[in-house]
């Protein structure tokens, strides 16, 4: 007896002595990703692969227990099928892609100006900057977009002054396309790429601009041969930070978009709490959570593997 208790309170030792403060803040991180992200990730595949039914939950179980004794396992397909054969679904996933796609180019061409202008100001006005970049998160998001309603609207403020001076006879459709969708998600997301491009280009050393005009290189092609280069882990950074949330972004197509803009995060939400369809709802949200992260692990990969090799 006095031997089992003895090796009970050596295994606790030896556990004790295992958890140390560095594993302790290894698993609390992991555990938020495990109970966040992939636990409910294992459930929208589970509902992914279930029928529809008229019931509460919606949707037929994967796994039953005939009789108590004969374990049964459904599995349908029909939901991935039907999202690579529907016209609908198709059209969503391409003008998802655009619009995040023609966003991210866009916030890019703003902010890397932008950025290098805050990063290469002095140090009396360049914390003044970065709040301004800030200041519209200061706000909420909903009162944001619905202040681009007022301005790209037939009577807004756009339409009104373009009229009053005379430059169209009638307003311009600004809204309610795929046009005011790219404007907002770019106002939205601008200080997403502006803060890792900030970031870059701040540890740029500025002594390599001054060798190249020295070696007489013009300003352009110094900015491009060396800046540029240079601030490729900000371009990646802050474009992926713009991109992502841009694919599946909801609010901002259904405010200012329109009926006509269909995209995937509308899709989804029509398939939830429209139609009541939770499995075809999860399979676009697999479809789509597949199509982000894959390429985002094969560009990690990847330049890891450019490090190993440089290294």
């Amino acid at each position: 007896m006095y031997r089992v208790e003895e090796k009970i309170i050596s295994w606790i030792m030896e556990l004790v002595k295992k958890v140390s403060g560095r594993n302790i803040l290894i698993f609390v991180p992991f555990s938020w990703i495990f109970f966040f992200f992939i636990c409910p990730c294992l459930i929208l595949l589970e509902i992914s692969f279930s029928e529809s039914v008229i019931a509460s939950p919606p949707y037929v179980s994967l796994v039953d227990w005939i009789s108590g004794q004969m374990l049964q396992i459904r599995i349908n397909l029909g939901n991935y099928i039907v999202l690579f054969t529907e016209e609908m679904y198709i059209r969503g996933f391409v003008t998802s892609i655009l619009i995040a796609g023609t966003s991210t180019i866009c916030c890019l061409l703003i902010g890397f100006p932008m950025a290098y202008a805050i990063a290469r100001s002095s140090e009396k006005f360049r914390s003044i900057l970065l709040m301004l970049v800030v200041l519209p998160f200061w706000t909420s998001f909903l009162i944001r977009v619905y202040a681009w309603i007022m301005l790209l609207s037939p009577r807004g403020f756009i339409n009104t002054m373009l009229m009053k001076f005379h430059l169209i006879e009638a307003p311009l459709q600004l809204i309610n396309n795929s046009f005011a969708a790219c404007i907002g998600i770019i106002y939205a997301y601008l200080p997403f790429m502006i803060f890792p491009l900030y970031s870059a280009i701040e540890k740029i050393d500025y002594s390599l601009i001054e060798a190249a005009y020295d070696l007489g290189s013009s300003p352009m092609t110094a900015f491009f041969s060396i800046v540029v280069p240079l601030s490729a882990p900000g371009i990646y950074a802050g474009s992926a930070l713009v991109f992502v949330p841009a694919i599946g972004e909801f609010v901002i197509p259904e405010l200012l978009g329109g009926a006509q803009t269909l995209t995937i995060g509308r899709l989804v939400w029509n398939e939830f709490f429209g139609n009541m369809s939770w499995p075809a709802a999860a399979s676009l949200s697999m479809v789509l959570l597949i199509f982000i992260v894959f390429p985002i692990i094969i560009a990690q990969r990847r330049r890891e593997m450019q490090l190993l090799s440089k290294g």
